[in-house]
Order: C-alpha cells, then sequence, then structure tokens
C-alpha cells in the first residue's frame, strides 16, 4: 500500500507538470482570463496533493489508518482538480459540464477531512 500512495503521488506531480504546461502553452489562447486562472488552481492542488502524498507515503509508518487518509487525498484531489479542469475546457470541447460543479466543492470537503485527520492524529499524539 506504500508504494501505492507513493506512485499516486508521483503521478500526480508528473500529470500536474504536463497539465500546467498544457494550460500555459496550448490553453493559453483558447480559455478567458477566468477560466485560464481555475485550471491553473486545479494544477496547484494536484501538484501540491502529489507532494503531500509522496511525504504522507514515505512517513507511511507513522500515521494511524494511512491507507484510508491517503486515499481520502487521491480522491479528494481528483475530484476537486479533476472538476476544475472540465470545468474550465467544457466551452472549449462545446459540453457543458456545468452539471459538475457540485464536485468540486465535494473534492474540497474531502481534502479537508483529510487534513483534519491527519491535524488531529498528530495533536492527539503529541
Amino acid at each position: 500500500m506504500k508504494s501505492k500512495i507513493v506512485l499516486s503521488g508521483a503521478l500526480f506531480i508528473l500529470t500536474g507538470i504536463i497539465l500546467g504546461a498544457f494550460g500555459a502553452h496550448a490553453l493559453e489562447k483558447q480559455l478567458n482570463i477566468e477560466e485560464l486562472d481555475s485550471f491553473q488552481t486545479g494544477v496547484q492542488y494536484q501538484l501540491y496533493h502529489g507532494l503531500a502524498l509522496l511525504v504522507l507515503g514515505f512517513n507511511f509508518d507513522k500515521i494511524k489508518r494511512p491507507s484510508l487518509l491517503c486515499w481520502g487525498i487521491v480522491l479528494g484531489t481528483v475530484l476537486f482538480s479533476g472538476s476544475i479542469y472540465l470545468l474550465a475546457i467544457d466551452t472549449l470541447m462545446g459540453i457543458d459540464l456545468s452539471f459538475l460543479w457540485p464536485v468540486t466543492p465535494l473534492g474540497g470537503t474531502l481534502l479537508i477531512v483529510s487534513w483534519g485527520t491527519l491535524v488531529y492524529q498528530l495533536i492527539r499524539n503529541n
């Protein structure tokens, strides 16, 4: 499981870098400023959580229920960043994906709960 967490973090970072470059170069003239900013927000959160997964994966044995915590971060990031990507480019794709708007705060809530759980564990163990 530890290696899957580290691999997930590395994949988030790899795809985050690719998507960041794609947004900065290929989408730069295709999206308006708000859409491009939203896309970059998705990239930032994906990169941050990729790094966090690497740290958590390498400290797997020091965390209580690390699998649940890490998969909460993975799922939260996929929902949060993934929905932002799709909502930012839906006009470009010619598809109305506005029905996805509730997915973004759902992913964000899952991230908050996951990080809150880790903070609680750290406070309780000290």
